[in-house]
This record gives structure tokens, sequence and C-alpha cells, in this order.
């Protein structure tokens, strides 16, 4: 299992479709998962330390996992089938681990609110993964490539192709720096 954190939230500006950005710790290698509206405002909201008036349903949701005696221990983007990421809560409660069905933005919104640790599956990292650098040095390069990896099939591009066109839309080159 690989430590995750919240790099950024992106918003391709042409669909207005959104992501967390998410990049495993000490690496150039990020996990962008795609997000409904309401979500990416209560985990902006909460980074932002913008004060709501009322609870937000993920506020809710860590106040009776709290008041209830539970404590949020971590998030796990476990799987991804389909295209579809899946997420689980890991709460503590009285000693026991309980594991509890999430979307991974519910999850991501939670995880802000508890200052609980985001962990991805190594298998999920590795389907759905960017590594900044291999892409800048294939982009790069006019090189014959001697000894590349296998191309990956047809099915496999087109099953991604939602997450490629993504990616390739959005302006990374302020990406892992501070501002």
């Amino acid at each position: 299992m690989m430590e995750l954190e919240i790099e950024s939230i992106r918003v391709r500006q042409e669909t207005k479709q959104r992501a967390v950005v998410l990049r495993v710790k000490e690496s150039d290698l990020y996990l962008p998962i795609f997000i409904g509206h309401f979500e990416v405002e209560a985990i902006r909201l909460k980074l932002m330390d913008v004060e709501v008036p009322r609870p937000m349903t993920h506020d809710l949701l860590g106040s009776v996992i709290g008041n209830l005696g539970g404590s949020v221990q971590r998030i796990i983007v476990s799987e991804l089938k389909n295209d579809t990421f899946f997420a689980k809560i890991v709460v503590d409660y009285n000693g026991n681990s309980i594991e509890i069905d999430s979307r991974p933005s519910d999850a991501l919104a939670l995880a802000v609110r508890t200052n609980a640790p985001i962990f991805a599956e190594d298998d999920v990292v590795e389907q759905a993964g960017v590594n900044l650098d291999v892409e800048m040095e294939e982009s790069n390069s006019t090189d014959d490539k001697e000894g590349a990896s296998a191309p990956v099939a047809e099915e496999e591009l087109e099953r991604l192709s939602a997450y490629t066109d993504f990616i390739d839309s959005l302006d990374l080159d302020d990406l892992g720096k501070d501002g």
C-alpha cells in the first residue's frame, strides 16, 4: 500500500470535469480521481479553512463517528474497476477495525476533516498512476526507444481514454511546486 497526499484539485475548463490529484508521498507519481462538484467543494472548503455556518455532510459523518466513540484511522483507495475507483474508510471502534465502503470523493472529504492518512493499494496506483518524470522524458525524447516496454493493448488504451484525455488537458507545469 502507498501513502498519498492531496496535491491539488484540477478543473478541465472545456468540460468542467473535476479531479482530485493525489501524490504518492516522496515521489513524482500522481493519482488523479474524477469527482463531482459538491465533493470538490467540500474538500476545497476544508483545505482552505473556510468556515461554513452549518455542518456539511462530511462534517456530520465525522461527528457521528466521533460521538459514537470511533475514530477514522485511514482512507484506502482500494480498487479500480471499469474506470470506477472504490474506497474504504477504516474506523477504529472499541479496538476493532471496521472497513466502510465509500466513494473515494466522500472518503477524501472525510479524510481532510479528520486528518486521516490516505492510502491506495499498489495495483490501483499501477493501473492509474501517472509518473510525471517518465511522462516528461517520453514527451521530450526523440531517440529510438530500444528496450522500451511492450506497447499497451488497444483495449487498455480505450478503457483509460477518459483519464488520459483529462490528464492531457491539464496544465501540470506547476504541479509539485509550492505557491
